[in-house]
């Protein structure tokens, strides 16, 4: 029975090893898949090929530098047929990776793609080549490469982390690995990383502990064995109890993992606890090796997928707003086509920044960066006001109501009001997209006894049925259907919606039948405002008396975000100054006291637009300053109200907008 057990354990760790080792090369072929399809998506680019060409530097910094974070890498180098290197750029954990070895472009002209490892002075780096291609060669079989596209990483620390999170491993990387067979205190993978002539750079080692103790076997044998001599007789009796039963049900938990025998098993006083226990063991890690190839294969399908569904929802704005941008070139268009052309590409790029904003606030989301402002709110003014401006873009047939509750609020709400007209929004326009007739409502109950506010918006719209119910406030998850097709979106309306609603110490629900309609419904606490304060918006009725033209200075760094908002001002005969950094704002504003108000962009160099705004608010209580910025989410907006801005604009900048602003501020005589 010792040597069957120590067999049993030999048997079992090689079994743990073999299932660990395949966990691992699984897992770290997915860690570079996701580099691996943005090599491959980046080198069908158009615009890539013909940098390739001109090396135009500038357009390397707009369109493949700016974006270097969201590459996750440490390097990214293109180089031309010639090897020679174009462009790169690095990290500050790297310092170079030095020129690209020759026989590595020969073999990447060859292979299209390629992926090995190299030893640099900050550690190992995973090097991922792939030739560069317009986009319509797809299988890249058609033209000739027009340049090489490298993408490196650190396999750093941070790395190390991660990949030890996702594998419950301890990790290393190390040149010299050794380990003692005969001491199975841990099961050990070790996976080569070689460069592409197969030689080996470094090994990746990972370590998890597996517990085998057969320590106690030898004191039980031997307490078995004097027994048995000297209680042969009396043992006898119980022989078929003690051994028979137990390895009856070993054999059973051998041929079919039955977990009722191990747990009889486990019952059984003795070295078979011990058994059982290695079975136990043995049968948890395999679950948990089941579990965690499933969620890593689920999570590269989401990947995919993300990638897949991100790079159409940005391509597809982006074909239309440089195909027609293209046609207007045409000297011999017609104003019809051409006013056509221009509201599909201001069209197209209304999607593309709604597209931007909800990435952004998600993962604002993610790092718990947004915490809810509470103040009183008007709750039937709110509800009113949203449902006005609503309704006033609306341009179908559909019936959009609000349905006004019997029981009013007694006092004004204690909410974040921003957020919850954000929540209203989106379920609105959801509502609104997916009904092709019928009517959409609106509404709230308001729950004294419970202390709770429910709002609710209903439709008669397509409906979900019972399978979608369950995804639709998953990320990057969306109904699959013939009309969702037709429509764009990252499918992460609804789960920042939910996300908005958990903030509020809320909880949303959905009731939907397919042909019929959907009710969304969420619940907040309902809390009244219990001050004496009266918290009225306090609206800027300053305006400007001024008998001739304006004269504007725009605080702006960027030449071509300047053109633009001169020339829509130069359309209403306004008198245009400009500073090309806060500094330079803050002396002319000194210097000149006949401007009568300020755009002021938020983030520039040598002084940014809110420490120019403190500057010239300490000598001028009056101008009107309108922050003019990209940043456009609610808590930006908020910070900028904070810090007592006159108003703001945001870009993309909305010239009717601007009109529209610049005619409260400026009252003609």
């Amino acid at each position: 029975m010792y040597f069957y057990i120590l067999r049993q354990e030999k048997q079992v760790y090689a079994t743990a090893s073999k299932e660990y080792e395949n966990e691992v090369n699984s897992i770290f072929t997915l860690n570079s898949k996701t580099h691996t399809a943005v090599i491959v998506d980046v080198t069908f680019w158009d615009e890539l090929v013909t940098f390739v060409k001109t090396k135009n530097q500038k357009w390397y910094k707009e369109y493949i530098e700016s974006q270097f974070s969201t590459y996750e890498a440490d390097y990214i180098g293109i180089y031309d047929l010639k090897n020679k290197l174009i462009a790169k750029t690095t990290s500050v954990n790297l310092n170079s990776i030095g020129e690209i070895p020759q026989y590595v472009l020969d073999k990447l002209y060859k292979d299209k793609l390629v992926r090995y490892y190299q030893k640099v002075p900050e550690g190992v780096l995973e090097v991922f080549g792939a030739t560069i291609h317009p986009s319509d060669d797809l299988h890249k079989d058609k033209t000739k490469p027009s340049g090489y596209f490298f993408m490196s990483r650190i396999l750093d620390k941070k790395f190390v982390e991660d990949l030890e999170k996702i594998t419950s491993s301890k990790i290393s990387v190390t040149d010299n690995f050794q380990y003692n067979e005969d001491e199975k205190k841990a099961i050990y993978v070790s996976l080569n990383l070689n460069d592409l002539q197969d030689k080996l750079v470094s090994n990746i080692v990972f370590e998890r502990s597996f517990h085998l103790n057969s320590v106690t076997t030898k004191k039980i044998l031997a307490i078995i064995i004097i027994a048995t001599i000297i209680n042969l007789i009396i043992y006898l009796y119980y022989y078929r109890r003690w051994v028979y039963k137990p390895i009856n049900l070993i054999t059973n938990i051998l041929e079919t993992r039955d977990e009722k025998s191990m747990v009889s098993l486990g019952s059984i006083r003795g070295e078979f606890t011990h058994i059982s226990n290695l079975f136990e063991e043995n049968n948890n890690q395999r679950k948990e090796l089941e579990i965690a190839k499933r969620k890593a294969e689920e999570g590269d399908k989401l990947k995919s997928s993300f990638l897949a569904n991100l790079s159409h929802e940005i391509r597809t704005p982006m074909n239309a707003i440089m195909g027609f941008s293209d046609l207007l070139l045409d000297p011999n268009l017609n104003q019809k086509d051409k006013s056509d052309y221009l509201k599909i590409i201001r069209n197209s790029g209304k999607n593309l920044t709604s597209i931007i904003e909800d990435l952004l606030e998600m993962s604002k989301i993610d790092s718990t960066q947004i915490t809810p402002n509470y103040k009183p709110v008007d709750l039937d003014k709110c509800v009113s006001e949203l449902y006005k401006t609503i309704k006033i873009t609306q341009h179908n047939n559909i019936n959009f109501s609000i349905q006004e509750d019997l029981i009013k609020p007694k006092k004004k709400i204690l909410t974040d009001e921003i957020k919850l007209k954000q929540i209203l929004t989106n379920l609105i326009t959801n509502a609104l997209k997916f009904t092709k007739k019928g009517y959409v409502t609106v509404g709230y109950n308001i729950d004294e006894p419970n202390a709770t506010l429910q709002l609710w918006v209903e439709d008669s719209g397509l409906g979900i049925d019972n399978d979608n119910l369950k995804i639709i406030f998953e990320r990057f998850r969306r109904v699959e259907d013939e009309f969702s097709i037709q429509t764009s979106g990252l499918g992460l309306g609804l789960s920042i919606t939910k996300a908005y609603v958990e903030l509020l110490d809320g909880t949303i629900d959905v009731k939907s039948t397919p042909g019929v309609g959907s009710k969304f419904s969420f619940t907040i606490p309902l809390k009244y405002d219990e001050s004496e304060v009266d918290f009225c918006a306090i609206e800027n009725t300053s305006k400007i008396n001024i008998s001739g033209n304006q004269s504007i200075l725009i605080a702006e760094d960027d030449d071509i975000n300047f053109m633009l908002l001169q020339r829509i001002l130069q359309l209403k005969n306004y008198k245009i100054l400009r500073a090309v950094n806060g500094k330079e704002a803050v002396e002319i504003c000194e210097a000149n006291k006949n401007i009568d108000l300020i755009f002021m962009d938020i983030k520039m160099p040598i002084m940014d637009g809110f420490e120019a705004f403190r500057l010239i608010r300490a000598f001028n209580q009056h101008i009107p300053i309108i922050a003019n910025t990209a940043y456009s989410s609610i808590e930006d907006k908020e910070k900028i109200n904070k810090a007592g801005f006159t108003n703001y604009v945001s870009k993309p900048l909305n010239k009717d907008q601007i009109f529209d602003l610049l005619n409260g501020l400026f009252m003609a005589n």
